[in-house]
């Protein structure tokens, strides 16, 4: 079966890093190449130690071996995953984030072996984390994660969010075109963010692959999120959905506490209704026990 490999630029907590590795190690992939944005981030001595993880401080010495450091973080994700595809000995590499993991319906090995030789991508959908103040801690804690409601769950997206659904016009907080799988090995294939280029050209968009979800969990933290608000709204992902941007922004912080509960959580009756849309997914990861099983085998 195909071997694959993962690369993600990472700043994160130490248990959120380990929560990642282990559950992508449990899938079977076969090497974790982890880029700490800050060199001096003490959780790279603890992921150097963990098998299959290769690590790399992105410090000074780095970043003149790739030119000069960006400024924006998402370049510096990209120059990380070029550098990583370029290296990589493993039929597949997926770039994804800390915060995002995958869902396979088989395992990842599997569901490759099946792709056409001359396809370069396969797509995961993402499903978003939503928020449950009763689940106990899990690193990463959610039960079920709803995915974009944009064309043809137009309707489904005003039903769950009603006045709301034209700030959230694709019925997520994040981004609705997930991530990819690319195939290694392919002459100037440059892997980016959320999809890739040849020779600078993109790379036509595929379907997403039915048998693969990405479970991010952007907001599930209702804590967390408030605090990486600020920075989402000046120098993030949020600004670039100008709906989002301007109702965020001019809410008081009342408002902002009613948008995150009308959008993050859901009823009973909402929840059936987006699985029967095929729009929630509900999944146990059980991160705490996988991080207790790789702190024992590392």
């Amino acid at each position: 079966m195909a071997d694959w490999a993962i690369v993600a630029t990472v700043k994160a907590p130490e248990e959120q890093v380990l929560a990642f590795v282990a559950h992508h190690l449990a899938l079977g992939c076969a090497q974790i190449a982890l880029f700490f944005d800050d060199p001096d981030d003490p959780v790279a001595e603890v992921a150097s130690r963990l098998p299959r993880v290769e690590v790399t401080r992105c410090d000074a010495a780095h970043w003149a071996r790739l030119g000069a450091r960006p400024e924006r973080h998402q370049n510096r994700q990209a120059r990380n995953a070029l550098r990583s595809y370029r290296r990589c000995r493993q039929p597949w590499m997926a770039h994804i984030d800390v915060d995002e993991f995958l869902w396979p319906e088989v395992a990842p090995s599997e569901l490759l072996d099946t792709i056409h030789r001359h396809q370069l991508l396969v797509r995961a959908e993402p499903f978003e984390a939503l928020h449950d103040p009763d689940l106990p801690d899990d690193i990463f804690t959610a039960r079920q994660f709803r995915g974009p409601m944009k064309a043809p769950h137009a309707a489904l997206r005003c039903e769950i969010l009603g006045p709301l659904a034209t700030v959230l016009t694709e019925g997520v907080l994040s981004h609705s075109v997930g991530k990819a799988f690319f195939r290694t090995g392919i002459p100037r294939l440059v892997p980016g963010i959320h999809g890739g280029a040849i020779a600078g050209e993109r790379i036509p968009g595929l379907p997403f692959d039915p048998r693969m979800k990405l479970l991010h969990f952007h907001a599930q933290d209702r804590t967390r999120w408030l605090a990486a608000l600020p920075f989402r709204l000046e120098r993030g992902a949020y600004r670039y959905r100008p709906g989002l941007h301007a109702h965020l922004s001019a809410a008081s912080q009342a408002e902002i506490t009613a948008f995150y509960d009308a959008t993050q959580r859901v009823t009973p009756e909402q929840a059936r209704r987006l699985a029967g849309a095929g729009r929630l997914v509900e999944a146990d990861l059980g991160l705490n026990a996988r991080v207790a099983a790789l702190r024992v085998e590392g």
